[in-house]
């Protein structure tokens, strides 16, 4: 490897923001060249689970850990500060997916985070995690003895996050219940809540009581489906947003750990089957071809490899290295050195469904709305005062702390047919073409154990956010049940993004299934008496369109089957169900080498996945550690 061998050069390369960090810690570089030779682990990604991991295996002041992230090390507000979901387009990969053959050939950004802390840093602000039945499901995959459960994985949910619980004011005018059982206090990374609360977001919340089967949870963290508040990625003594960077980088003040910017991966270096390094070139500018040619530095891993590029990159990374699907590598030109089918299938993102409600008239008891904020004077001037003053008041409202999380039972009439109909279906008929057979096995696999989850009421298929607003806000499809592909470009699999292809709407039953999720909204909105007097309304699909095959035009025209929580492409499932990965990440046929991101998730959770990510990470550190 090219080493610089004057310390002094080293430090005149980095900008004035990495010189002061390289003199608090030594350990943030810009190039490749001023790297060690040799770490105990190196990981590829910064993001949300590479950081994390890279905290755990480190805190002994003595294991080495090199983490490698294409993205770039900032404290720039746009970051710290980005309330509204997705921040500053600079620190995003924005790949095009493939044209979506049922989405009228549309083509879908694909969103992700390219940043040190990954898409921690630019997307997620929803702390949810999910059902209980969501993990056991990943545990049934294995059998009953795997760890891999809502049991196995609560104490790491309770050690990713740091709960603050919310003041006693706003948790007594807005009605906010939470249980600090399901919770940790030791982390980093915050789970903060906002000083204010619209009485409009207690009112709708309020208005799902009483439709029948729908609960009100006690703790969006209790594992159960309900309607509850849930607290944000948010610290709430700077009322800035926490993510694996403030929480698992800024105060690790370690010599053991090391982090290099702005570089690309271009394979992991194997003998044999055996991984033992990672290579490396300086990541081309925005907006311009990689460059395999450019100065390639290469860090030998003593211990192993951890791969944690998230559910986009870690596909293509396996990929680019020889570990995948023999057919996929070989029309790209690549020496298969493990073929192992499952890498890059099995891709699942979470569905938004565009239709739109509104409330004409939200009474004056619930006033003030998030609507007043934009309209009323007197209460927009005391926002901003109340957020200059003390970083208090309706500014400090992130993307919200409410939202409806139902079982399919709950939304719909005919959910034991739907299950039949699942059962029934001949599974691989809806993969590609000349799908390996262990996927295909896995997806039937999948899709026998939702047919069980939509005639129970322990998984939730339906998200509604509340805005606490006259518009409605996010709807979601928790659990498609189409799968998509990601693998390397065979024209240029080295120097381009992947093909994405989310393959959305291939299995039938997902437009059902989201035709029904409008029905029950429109419940909601339209027939329900505790918001009769609201006049409420449909803007989108409009009344007119009731049938499944109506409902089933506007959904090719409108869904974006991306909400940003790309998963599921180097599954945790048994090699012969399509696995990429077993229960301790380690991928089949490869030594010394794991996945540790929502890559490996074989099932999306009925939630957001960042924090799933971070029990995942944090799990996986203890075992790596021996401390599971």
């Amino acid at each position: 490897m090219t080493r610089i061998s004057s310390l002094a050069v080293a430090i005149l390369s980095l900008t004035p923001a990495a010189y002061s960090r390289h003199l608090r810690a030594s350990k943030a570089f810009l190039d490749g060249r001023q790297v060690q030779n040799e770490y105990d682990y190196v990981i590829i990604g910064g993001g949300t689970a590479g950081l994390t991991v890279a905290d755990r295996l480190t805190e002994d002041g003595k294991t080495t850990v090199l983490v490698v992230e294409y993205g770039v090390l900032t404290s720039l507000t746009t970051v710290a500060g980005g309330f509204s979901g997705m921040s500053d387009s600079q620190f995003m990969y924005d790949i095009r997916s493939v044209p979506q053959a049922n989405l009228r050939n549309r083509i879908i950004s694909v969103l992700a985070g390219k940043v040190v802390g990954g898409s921690s840093a630019v997307n997620a602000m929803m702390t949810i995690r999910g059902t209980a039945e969501d993990y056991d499901r990943w545990g049934s995959f294995f059998g009953k003895s795997s760890h891999w459960t809502w049991e196995g994985l609560l104490p790491y949910f309770k050690k990713a996050l740091n709960f603050v619980p919310p003041n006693a004011d706003i948790t007594k005018t807005a009605n906010i219940t939470y249980d600090t059982s399901f919770w940790g206090n030791t982390s980093g990374v915050y789970a903060g809540w906002p000083s204010y609360q619209f009485p409009a977001t207690t009112a709708q919340m309020e208005a799902f009581r009483g439709l029948p089967g729908v609960e009100i949870s006690s703790d969006s963290g209790s594992g159960v489906p309900g309607v509850y508040w849930y607290p944000t990625f948010m610290d709430p003594k700077t009322v800035l947003r926490s993510f694996a960077k403030t929480g698992h980088y800024d105060n690790v003040k370690r010599a053991n750990y090391h982090l290099v910017t702005q570089s690309k991966v271009t394979k992991i270096v194997l003998n044999g089957t055996t991984a033992t390094g990672v290579s490396f070139v300086p990541a081309p500018a925005r907006g311009q071809p990689g460059n395999t040619a450019a100065l390639v530095t290469t860090v030998n891993a003593r211990k192993e490899v951890i791969l944690a590029a998230g559910g986009v990159h870690s596909p293509q990374v396996l990929q680019v290295s020889g570990i995948g699907p023999r057919k996929v590598l070989t029309a790209a030109g690549i020496n298969t050195i493990v073929d192992l089918p499952g890498v890059g299938q099995n891709f699942q993102d979470h569905g938004m469904i565009s239709a739109s409600f509104q409330f004409a008239r939200i009474p004056q008891s619930a006033r003030p709305s998030s609507d007043d904020l934009r309209t009323n004077r007197t209460l927009s001037t005391w926002s901003a005062q109340a957020w200059a003053a003390n970083r208090t008041g309706p500014n400090s409202i992130a993307t919200g702390n409410s939202a409806a999380w139902l079982s399919f039972p709950v939304i719909s009439p005919r959910s034991a047919k739907i299950s039949g109909d699942l059962t029934s279906q001949n599974h691989a008929s809806y993969l590609p073409a000349g799908t390996d057979p262990t996927v295909a096995a896995g997806y039937r696999a999948q899709m026998l154990s939702y047919a069980s989850a939509l005639k129970n009421n322990n998984t939730a298929f339906y998200n509604l956010v509340l805005q606490g607003g006259s518009a409605s806000g996010l709807l979601v499809d928790l659990h498609p049940l189409s799968r998509g592909t990601i693998n390397v470009d065979p024209s240029n699999p080295h120097n381009t993004e992947p093909q994405v292809d989310y393959r959305a709407l291939t299995n039938p039953l997902d437009a059902t299934i989201m035709g029904d999720i409008v029905r029950f909204t429109r419940k909601y909105y339209l027939d329900n008496p505790k918001t009769k007097d609201w006049g409420g309304r449909e803007v989108s699909p409009g009344a007119s369109v009731a049938t499944d095959e109506q409902l089933a035009t506007f959904l090719s025209n409108s869904l974006s089957p991306s909400v940003y929580h790309p998963a599921g492409t180097c599954a945790m499932m048994p090699l012969e169900l399509g696995g990429v990965v077993d229960e301790e990440l380690k991928v089949y046929g490869v030594k010394n080498l794991r996945v540790v991101d929502a890559s490996i998730i074989p099932t999306l959770p009925g939630a957001n996945t960042c924090q799933t990510v971070y029990a995942i990470a944090e799990k996986v550190g203890a075992i790596t550690v021996g401390r599971s």
